[in-house]
């Protein structure tokens, strides 16, 4: 990717998170936070305290949620019924049990629903719309549902 394409890349990422932080409809997934440290230790060489701060920071704001057995064995029905990989399968599945309805993730097929999560690549600038509807704050109420977005 060009110096130009990562500013840009990086920009976008720090602003959905930031949206998602404002949104009271968010949740993040454990195996994200994972993810998101295995690579700013492997390639971006981010210290440790500061991953952690980051972290810490993060989770002040949003509820997290991990994968359980049950994450497991609906990923690998969704690895067989619909050839994901493995782990952006345990993403999904994990998204799902949260109650996730619109998952923001560049590893999946953007646009595709399943079992009613929908994949959103925060990336794909056609998608700055629906990423702006989906981050919205929203007004929760004792009678209205979360409109829930990892």
């Amino acid at each position: 990717m060009s110096g130009d394409g990562q500013l840009r890349y990086e920009r976008c990422a720090r602003d959905v998170i930031a949206r998602a932080m404002r949104a009271a409809s968010s949740v993040l997934l454990l195996q994200t936070l994972a993810e998101f440290s295995n690579v700013a230790i492997r390639k971006a060489r981010i210290p440790i305290k500061d991953i952690r701060r980051t972290i810490d920071a993060w989770c002040a704001v949003l509820p997290v949620q991990a994968a359980d057995d049950s994450d497991l064995l609906a990923a690998l029905e969704a690895v067989r019924a619909h050839r994901l990989a493995f782990w952006d399968a345990m993403l999904w599945a994990s998204a799902r049990r949260a109650g996730v309805r619109h998952l923001h993730t560049e590893g999946l097929p953007d646009g595709f629903a399943l079992q009613g999560v929908t994949f959103i690549n925060p990336f794909n600038r056609e998608n700055d719309q629906l990423i702006e509807d989906v981050l919205s704050v929203c007004e929760v109420t004792a009678n209205s549902p979360l409109k829930r977005s990892a």
